[in-house]
């Protein structure tokens, strides 16, 4: 399963996000270091169900009326100040839980109402511009140092005749998320001298850049873009590559009046209705998240984890089943399953991805939509429905 990780300054807003992504119960609060243990949790990406070309909608608890959601790790973890990488703060364990994600969303107050340590100020006070690169550059040193630490023992095996710099930087920087494919393609952007002894620091800072930006791919949410001064998000967009506005306390409004059945709601929708129930006041709340989405296209909530899931990752959703005229699995159910893969994924690796004793007896694929057999060397689209023949 994709892992996503939040993080952020203290008090950005990543709880209210996780929640409201999660609708996991964890503690908010208008202080820093809320969240000390990281919360883990389930999020789902969103996409058209291929139910939607057949006269019946599908039997996956997944889906909505033919909104697919499929299921994705999100945590959120402490708070990030500034001299995190040094032990500042909950640094160091915030550093080293995001080994292991995939990708980071860096949440982003962008009302400028916390200071650059999370504490609250007015709105407006602090410049968000100024968080923009703030995660970036203390990854970037958390890993320089981690390199440098072990770097005498880079120089020690490079003695040996059969040295190779890759298979030894891939045995340092496993721990921290990087493969060995990973550490091939960052050597291919770097000059740096043949023996390791030769090497400066700056050649070490440049290897922790340009690994940081390999194995933990990021997009900024501009959070509290509804109290945002005017300009903020602008300014936002301009300083950063892919930056998503978003409301997290309007879409975990909306998540909990959808679950009281107070309005009619699924995540990543542009509209919602409310029941006649509602009081004023709530209705008044519920009108006001409404004309943040119309400005914005929705809370930003879904289409953050979305982005990073399809955009970022660039990944595909494909549905395995076993009978592919029905398009169900051994118990009549239909498309119960769905699985991201890499863009660019074959039958064969959707075969792995199923169990590996499926990858490893596959025989061939049939592509269900079109009721045909497909090579192995076929690439899979979003939305696939294909069916797997295996000995096991």
């Amino acid at each position: 399963m994709l892992s996503l990780a939040l993080a952020g300054k203290p008090n950005a807003g990543k709880s209210t996000f996780y929640t409201a992504a999660t609708m996991a119960e964890v503690d908010i609060g208008n202080y820093p270091f809320t969240t000390i243990d990281p919360n883990r949790g389930i999020s789902y990406a969103r996409t058209v169900c291929p139910c939607t070309d057949r006269d019946t909608r599908c039997d996956s608890d997944n889906c909505r009326a033919g909104k697919r959601y499929v299921p994705v790790e999100l945590y959120d973890v402490a708070g990030l100040v500034p001299g995190a990488h040094e032990g500042r703060g909950l640094g160091n364990q915030f550093l080293d839980e995001l080994t292991n994600a995939d990708a980071i969303i860096h949440v982003v107050d962008a009302s400028g109402g916390t200071n650059e340590e999370g504490e609250p100020v007015d709105i407006g006070e602090h410049d968000p511009v100024e968080d923009v690169d703030f995660i970036e550059r203390e990854m970037d040193q958390w890993l320089a140092s981690i390199i440098s630490r072990n770097w005498e023992d880079i120089e020690r095996q490079s003695r040996a005749p059969d040295f190779d710099i890759d298979d030894s930087l891939a045995e340092m920087l496993t721990g921290v998320g990087a493969t060995e494919a990973d550490i091939a393609l960052v050597l291919r952007e770097l000059s740096y001298p043949a023996d390791p002894r030769q090497w400066e620091d700056e050649h070490r800072t440049e290897l922790a850049s340009l690994l940081r930006e390999q194995t933990k791919p990021m997009i900024t949410i501009a959070n509290k873009a509804d109290i945002a001064p005017d300009g903020n998000i602008e300014r936002l967009r301009q300083a950063a590559e892919t930056v998503i506005p978003a409301t997290a306390e309007g879409e975990l409004a909306l998540r909990r009046g959808s679950e009281a059945e107070l309005i009619d709601y699924d995540p990543g929708d542009s509209e919602f209705t409310i029941d006649d129930a509602v009081s004023d006041d709530q209705r008044a709340g519920l009108e006001q998240i409404q004309s943040v989405i119309t400005e914005y296209g929705g809370t930003g909530v879904q289409e953050a984890i979305n982005t990073v899931v399809y955009d970022v990752l660039d990944r595909i959703t494909a549905y395995p089943v076993e009978n592919e005229t029905r398009w169900t699995d051994g118990q009549d159910r239909m498309l119960p399953d769905a699985f991201l893969l890499h863009s660019g994924s074959t039958p064969k690796d959707l075969a792995y991805a199923v169990h590996s004793d499926i990858g490893e007896g596959y025989l061939h694929a049939i592509d269900a939509r079109a009721g045909r057999r497909i090579s192995d060397s076929h690439e899979l689209a979003e939305g696939d429905v294909i069916k797997i023949v295996s000995t096991n």
